[in-house]
């Protein structure tokens, strides 16, 4: 399975989109400083998150949500398709 996340910075509100295999990983990995597209904005905290069976399908998304640029509108893609709240790392159900 594929996972596309929207990460949240708890420093000042900024969005990050991405997808992986291992959603537990992927996150701790974002708030351990070892991207660099994420580490100055430490810590984060997954506020989306949506499964998929294979890869082809989660890159599509997280294309799609990638090319949202404003605020608003992904704050509203998120409300509309299965907000899951703020969700914190572990277990997916």
């Amino acid at each position: 399975m594929y996972f596309v996340y929207i990460i949240e910075s708890m420093k000042d509100g900024r969005y990050y989109t991405g997808q992986t295999e291992n959603i537990e990983s992927r996150v701790k990995r974002h708030n351990s400083g070892r991207n660099l597209s994420t580490k100055a904005y430490l810590p984060w905290r997954l506020k989306w998150l949506k499964e998929f069976e294979s890869r082809s399908e989660a890159v599509t998304v997280e294309k799609k949500i990638k090319k949202i640029k404003r605020r608003a509108g992904l704050e509203k893609f998120i409300q509309e398709n299965n907000f899951r709240g703020v969700a914190q790392p572990g277990p997916v159900t």
